[in-house]
């Protein structure tokens, strides 16, 4: 409410003084408005930001006798931090989104080529030097459904539901210590934490609709049969570093770990996301995203993505 009071009365000198003042003294007025603002989020504790990204690719082809199909796809994304830091108290957010499909001229569907949802959050109570007792959440999970596919007996591509939002969803919460240099920095290690993945019933009822068999426990996201949600309790560790590689070329990396006490500690889940920007000035830079994941109760192997363009950037 204090904000809302302060960006009113700053709104209402601004109205006043536009009619005296030239506008070079109006721009400089604005910029000292918004610093106050900003200065005042700060004193509270509080730093937010975030960058808002659009990867364009398209291609087209006319008598091109190497061959080619058209095709276009686009990919939106969200990265946003909220962090509060003041006196022995630290609680970082941050949220990554991103969505991204491709057409082709004679594919029967659209297909995604990016589909994240995820919200990571920890508070932290300073115990010693730069250690804190910490709290951490992390949930994941997709915004669309989402498709085998395959073609039927006459060549016709055909396409299967596997995967919808909340199915699999996942929450990981637990107690543990972190560590933090500074922003770019930050390791955290939780030695009990749970893990609840969720999935829609309509998944591990009935007929497997992969293999159309009778359902298996543990074939859908390691979910047993007619149920909804798959516990875990294990050891999980984290780290985030953030570093220039040059000028206007940076690199996230994030590595989270998690080993189930319960089942197969030896099968550690690994999750790896590289998000590197190469900024071209304020709002154009090529961006590539990268993400490894390795977790067996989803599939015997590594799972990856990666996602290349020119994209269109707004920092807000």
């Amino acid at each position: 409410m204090r904000k809302i009071f302060l960006l009113l009365f700053v709104l209402a000198n601004l109205t006043f003084v536009q009619a005296q003042n030239s506008e070079k003294e109006l721009v400089q007025n604005t910029e000292k408005a918004v610093k106050k603002i900003n200065d005042t989020i700060e004193d509270e504790g509080w730093k937010a930001k975030g960058i808002v990204s659009l990867l364009l690719n398209q291609s087209s082809f006319n008598n091109w006798l190497a061959g080619g199909e058209d095709s276009f796809s686009g990919t939106l994304g969200i990265n946003y931090d909220f962090n509060y830091k003041k006196d022995d108290i630290t609680w970082d957010n941050k949220i990554l989104a991103s969505y991204g499909i491709l057409q082709t001229k004679n594919a029967d569907f659209g297909k995604k080529t990016d589909d994240r949802l995820e919200f990571n959050s920890i508070v932290g109570k300073r115990a010693f030097g730069e250690w804190y007792y910490s709290f951490f959440l992390n949930f994941r999970t997709q915004f669309s459904t989402g498709y085998l596919y395959s073609k039927d007996v006459n060549g016709k591509e055909i396409r299967t539901e596997n995967t919808q939002f909340m199915s699999p969803g996942y929450l990981t919460t637990g107690p543990g210590l972190y560590w933090s240099k500074d922003d770019n920095l930050k390791i955290n290690f939780a030695p009990l934490t749970s893990k609840f993945t969720f999935v829609d019933g309509a998944y591990t009822s009935g007929i497997d609709q992969g293999t159309g068999l009778p359902y298996v426990d543990g074939a859908y996201f390691g979910v047993d049969a007619n149920k909804t949600i798959r516990y875990e309790l294990g050891f999980y560790a984290s780290v985030y570093y953030k570093l220039a590689i040059m000028t206007n070329v940076t690199a996230e990396n994030s590595l989270n770990l998690y080993s189930n006490y319960l089942e197969d500690p030896q099968n550690v889940d690994i999750n790896y996301s590289l998000n590197i920007v190469m900024k071209v000035n304020k709002f154009l830079s090529a961006n590539l995203a990268f993400q490894a994941i390795y977790d067996d109760n989803a599939f015997q192997g590594f799972q990856t993505r990666e996602v290349f363009g020119l994209g269109i950037n707004f920092g807000f």
